[in-house]
């Protein structure tokens, strides 16, 4: 048993690094009612230690979001503090990412970094562009299509183990690519950056396979100065939980919570305060298999549906999560006992 545990802790830990990703926001950003944080970004095993090495990551993100006509939003669409009634968007997405964790302990813990990036296809539509206090139409439905690449992310962890217990620091952030375009209304990137710190917990038993996660986190992100919009600060709690099936197989639940704290701020911000909330919540399974020799895979699937969303778009979103890394050493074989007499 001490094995299998050793195994899961290792193997299934070396997957959480990931579960926070370069993400397809909507594309519209911020201002159009979606967050820097996506919801759903870390499910189960969030804590949970990995092994030391590179390792290489490739997630697949669908995202289908809608607001009906009666909703407004400020986007990305030409005019700072353009405001628009309905909204339809849909994103296509593979983030690609490496990551590194070290061998040696830092402040009595493991410490990984990631870099992360995502092309992709992003579709918005709306149903009408608004303008004035009175909110006057001034043009009818507008769709726009692109196919582009998203801002860089990285990401830093800490881990700490005692037992079934486990927890991390985090800090996670953007480094604009260059490709965010204020006049159209697709974008898989911001116009600004913003810095996202928080920790997590996670339990996991190997002995009854009973695992639980929980990260709590809060985004601080710098002004679209094109748009002249400056977004809140916001909170967001991710959770997964799940049973181990098989040695190598587990399934359960996982969910969010989001929620703006401070209002949104600036010329551009022509709505108010337009505080954003939303909660979701689906089902996720998890496989673990070996690859080659000294390397193994974990493949995840995960889906989520939005509800309770309030200034923002609301929907459903769909995961597959692929990582590839370093298989956990093999425990030692124990050697025979020999007594003299």
């Amino acid at each position: 048993m001490n094995m299998i545990a050793r195994r899961k802790q290792t193997l299934l830990g070396s997957v959480c690094v990931l579960a926070v990703t370069a993400i397809p926001h909507a594309a519209f950003a911020d201002q159009g009612g979606v967050s820097f944080w996506l919801p759903g970004a870390f499910a189960s095993l969030t804590a949970a230690p990995a092994v030391p090495g590179w390792a290489y990551e490739t997630i697949y993100i669908h995202l289908q979001q809608s607001a009906g006509g009666g909703k407004n939003f400020v986007t990305s669409n030409g005019v700072p503090g353009s405001v628009v009634a309905g909204l339809n968007a849909h994103a296509d997405v593979l983030v690609q990412g490496v990551t590194y964790t070290w061998a040696q302990p830092v402040l009595g813990g493991q410490a990984g970094f990631t870099v992360l990036a995502a092309p992709g296809n992003i579709g918005v539509g709306i149903d009408a562009t608004l303008t004035g206090p009175r909110g006057n139409t001034v043009s009818g439905t507008a769709t726009d299509n692109r196919a582009t690449v998203s801002d860089v992310f990285y990401q830093g962890t800490l881990k700490w183990n005692q037992g079934v217990n486990n927890e991390m620091v985090y800090i996670f952030g953007n480094i604009p690519s260059g490709t965010y375009d204020s006049n159209r209304l697709a974008n898989l990137n911001y116009g600004y950056t913003a810095v996202d710190v928080g920790g997590a917990y996670t339990y996991l038993d190997p002995k009854s396979g009973h695992e639980f996660s929980v990260l709590a986190g809060v985004t601080y992100s710098g002004k679209n100065h094109n748009l002249q919009y400056q977004n809140g600060i916001d909170f967001h709690l991710d959770w997964g939980l799940s049973q181990f099936v098989a040695k190598n197989v587990h399934v359960g639940l996982a969910g969010y919570y989001f929620q703006q704290l401070t209002g949104d701020s600036g010329a551009g911000a022509t709505l108010g305060d337009f505080k954003g909330r939303v909660l979701g919540i689906g089902p996720q399974v998890g496989f673990i298999f070996p690859v080659a020799e000294g390397y193994q895979g974990y493949l995840n699937l995960r889906g989520y549906k939005d509800f309770a969303a309030e200034n923002r778009p609301d929907g459903w979103t769909a995961w597959a999560t692929f990582q590839l890394s370093p298989a956990p050493p093999e425990p030692a074989s124990a050697k025979p006992v020999v007594r003299k007499y």
